[in-house]
């Protein structure tokens, strides 16, 4: 059996297209706020007082890596944990001025930086292709829920 066209494998295609963006986001965006930190910063603008399983959900990270991403903006000095009142073992999250400002600014670079990234596309492919691939993750979210496997094993 002879080698792969992996350009016309999914996985591999994803893995080049988030290359290419680590590599834009550390660029144009920001080297000390990661992608997914700005991801959390974004939510909780939307939806102050989120606790952090929620935030999670929202911005598609598991329980380690928001716990981890949580734990680094607090440490940045940019989002603050206060008790809920109605439970206690339970912190709800808001930003601090320096995290809005931080949010503020890195909007402003992300849509410079989306610019640079579609820029082989068409307006109107930009749309089919956030579209597509809006799908296709939404679908392989799925995937991690085992009781509802997409796909049967062989």
């Amino acid at each position: 059996m002879g080698a792969l066209d992996l350009t016309t494998h999914p996985g591999h295609l994803a893995r080049r297209l988030q290359q290419a963006h680590y590599l834009l986001w550390n660029t144009m965006v920001s080297e000390e706020i990661t992608s997914p930190q700005f991801a959390v910063l974004n939510a909780l603008v939307a939806e102050p007082g989120l606790d952090q399983r929620t935030v999670g959900e929202r911005v598609g990270l598991d329980r380690s890596t928001i716990a981890e991403v949580i734990s680094r903006l607090g440490r940045r000095g940019l989002l603050d944990k206060v008790r809920d009142p109605q439970d206690g073992r339970r912190s709800l999250l808001r930003l601090t001025d320096d995290g809005l400002r931080t949010h503020r600014k890195l909007t402003v670079r992300t849509a410079r930086m989306n610019q640079v990234f579609l820029a082989p596309l068409s307006a109107a492919e930009q749309e089919q292709f956030l579209d597509l691939i809006r799908r296709v993750s939404d679908a392989a979210e799925s995937l991690r829920n085992p009781t509802e496997r997409l796909v049967p094993h062989d």
